[in-house]
């Protein structure tokens, strides 16, 4: 117990009224001065000691407690340090440090941060402000930091009173290779080259034989990665192209090698949204008909949309003596579009057209054969498909899933999505599309003719009357086919009966005609919201099997699926860490990155104080590895130097806590009143012996 004492001033008066009493004083001392009154020493001091009983001295007691100064150590704990034997290095650490602040009667304060949230990474200074703050600033002797030196926040230095010293985790021969990604754009065309930047360089101690150069391995959506020899440290030019619409998941690996550090920042993955250009339609119209002018106005409404389109208004067989010279419809220009051209397509539309001797079967195998080879064909068909001039009578026939029977149905019926057509995207949910009117019960209008088709191969998504096909999708080799068996769907855009969801209906069809991701049948999908992800799985079938994915440290979950809607199996999982993620049900698979593939704290792996030197110099702390052995701690007083070799040193708070306070008068006011008393008379003897 330490006792302290000091003299304390509670004024009886105001201390204007003390002034002024002050001042009178000395004005009646300074008069009798030049009056010659001999008695003046004895009025000033009879003064004083009345202004002294005024200010009614007392004597303050405290009895103080001593309190034992703080030590606040941060421990890093963010991914870097789980690397080679830092996370051992950082426990002996602890350990040590806990003995050395015990014998030096001080407490410790320990923390930890991971890793920050939003790929920020370690924001060391935020928690040594969080410490600063729960803790009496009196008595914190200093900051002991454990890490590899690798803070994203060293702008954010706390107000500290004492020093902050670091000791750093990790060895002096430590290297590391990572890849880094320069450039690369968010869009790309498809079947256009584009270009990525992207570098491989070296950190730390890298051994001689294997500088230099590297390999490096590219897999486009998790297909066979290609494998290249380049040279490290220098921007590399990619070209690369996509090949398909939508995300296109480009991922960058440089295989492990030998004795670095981690290959968590070894791979990178670039996530491409693949667009077309514009979308080149031939649309083919076999004779003028209501429906014709809907589809040229739904195809010519769309900017990306390049449409030709050809009427055939005159045949061949037509002779009506008018000379050839004075026609002002031009030839239609078969052997350039079915020949030369088809391929220049990425839709191909007939719309009622039937066999009038314009196109030779050569051409219209040449149809089939840019179908087998990629391409699309959309089939509208009219009464003209039941008849004997019908396309289906053509090399056609053998990619057409539908094959009339010769009856046409003139009824009205209300199209229906069949059992099937619930599950494939492009009719799922068609329903929602469109809005029927109020006292309907029908979720649109309905139709007046249809042509009756069997089915010979492909899936049947709506049917109509008497439950017939109505609408077709079939893959034939590499391209598409489908096959809508009316000429009724302009009545949707018409409004008839509250119309239809036509626009939909047919966007879909040609967006899956393109083989756009978004609208395929058979499809596992990997979506990211912050560290949750989303796996959803599109089939046609009634069951699906369960999910492995692998998360970036090779460790595998099993997912199962639960259908949340027909043809739509889902599951949500928590990803644990930030990297790329890899998923397979046995039959497809896919990727996805969950935040980016070499999060921000394996940019830099290596450990070094370069980023503390402006945290510790400024409170003269100091930077010594682990490697060479924890440091002494010594006590320091402030403002001293507080670190040298092989030591670092806390400063000396002397804080203490009052456990009793007594306040006694200094002198008695009777005593004062005396004492002044004693004065005036004595002024007042001498100056009568005068």
């Amino acid at each position: 117990m330490d006792f302290a004492r000091q003299v304390l001033i509670d004024p009886l008066l105001p201390m204007p009224v003390l002034y002024a009493l002050g001042g009178a004083v000395l004005l009646v001392v300074a008069l009798s001065v030049w009056r010659g009154l001999s008695g003046w020493p004895y009025r000033l001091l009879a003064g004083a000691a009345l202004l002294a009983a005024l200010l009614n001295p007392s004597l303050q007691s405290e009895d103080r407690e001593p309190l034992s100064d703080i030590v606040l150590v941060v421990i890093d704990q963010s991914a870097s340090q789980r690397l080679s034997d830092r996370e051992s290095q950082t426990a002996e650490a602890l350990e040590g440090l806990e003995r050395e602040v015990a014998g030096l009667g001080m407490e410790l304060r320990v923390s930890s941060v991971g890793d920050a949230a939003d790929n920020a990474g370690t924001l060391l200074m935020a928690e040594l402000s969080r410490m600063m703050a729960e803790e009496p600033r009196a008595r914190v002797a200093g900051a002991i930091l454990l890490t590899d030196g690798q803070l994203h926040d060293a702008d954010l230095v706390p107000d500290m009173p004492a020093p902050i010293h670091a000791l750093l985790t990790g060895r002096e021969g430590d290297w590391d290779r990572r890849l880094v990604i320069e450039t690369a754009p968010a869009f790309a065309i498809i079947d256009e080259e584009f270009t990525l930047r992207l570098r491989i360089e070296d950190q730390g101690a890298v051994p001689a034989e294997l500088a230099g150069r590297s390999e490096i391995e590219i897999a486009i959506d998790g297909g066979e990665p290609q494998s290249y020899l380049v040279p490290v440290g220098e921007t590399l030019e990619l070209p690369l192209t996509l090949d398909h619409a939508g995300q296109n998941v480009v991922q960058f690996t440089v295989p492990e090698a030998e004795g670095e550090l981690t290959d968590r920042n070894n791979a990178a993955v670039v996530q491409i949204n693949g667009i077309r250009d514009r979308l080149r339609v031939l649309l083919v119209s076999g004779e003028p008909h209501p429906g014709q002018r809907t589809w040229r106005n739904l195809l010519k409404s769309d900017p990306a949309v390049d449409l030709v389109h050809f009427t055939i208004l005159r045949p061949p067989d037509k002779q009506d003596g008018v000379p050839v010279s004075e026609l002002s419809l031009i030839a239609f220009p078969t052997r350039e579009l079915f020949m030369e051209a088809v391929d220049e397509f990425d839709l191909i539309i007939f719309d009622r057209y039937q066999r009038r001797g314009i196109l030779p079967m050569l051409y219209i195998d040449n149809i089939r054969r840019y179908v087998e080879d990629g391409g699309a064909l959309l089939l509208a068909a009219g009464p003209d498909f039941a008849s004997a001039a019908s396309l289906y009578r053509t090399p056609l026939a053998d990619i057409l899933p539908g094959e009339p029977t010769a009856r046409v149905i003139s009824a009205p019926f209300l199209p229906e999505i069949s059992e099937l057509g619930q599950r494939h995207p492009v009719t799922a949910g068609l329903e929602a599309e469109h809005t029927p009117l109020p006292d309907s019960e029908a979720p649109w209008g309905r139709w007046f003719r249809q042509i009756e088709l069997q089915e010979r191969g492909g899936q049947t998504v709506m049917v109509g009357a008497e439950g017939a096909p109505l609408l077709m999708l079939d893959r034939v080799g590499e391209g598409r086919v489908a096959e809508l068996a009316s000429d009724n769907a302009w009545l949707w855009d018409r409004g008839y009966e509250g119309g239809g969801p036509q626009l939909e209906l047919l966007r879909r069809l040609a967006h899956w005609m393109m083989g756009e991701p978004d609208l395929e049948e058979e499809a596992l999908v990997a979506e990211a919201d912050g560290q949750t992800i989303t796996i959803t799985r599109r089939t046609l079938a009634n069951a699906v099997g369960e999910v492995i994915v692998t998360a970036p440290d090779g460790t595998e979950e099993v997912v199962t699926l639960e259908e949340t809607a027909p043809g739509r199996f889902t599951a949500e999982i928590e990803g644990a860490e930030q990297g790329l993620y890899r998923l397979t049900d046995g039959l497809l698979d896919t990727v996805i990155a969950l935040g980016p593939a070499a999060p921000r704290e394996f940019e830099e792996t290596i450990a070094s104080g370069d980023r503390l030197t402006e945290v510790v110099t400024p409170l003269s702390g100091g930077i010594l590895r682990l490697e060479d052995g924890l440091p002494d701690l010594r006590r320091v007083s402030e403002g001293r130097n507080a670190s040298g070799r092989g030591w670092i040193g806390l400063t000396t708070r002397e804080a203490y806590l009052t456990t009793d306070i007594t306040v006694t008068p200094l002198i008695s006011a009777w005593l004062f009143l005396l004492i002044a008393a004693g004065l005036m008379l004595a002024g007042w003897l001498r100056e009568g012996r005068q």
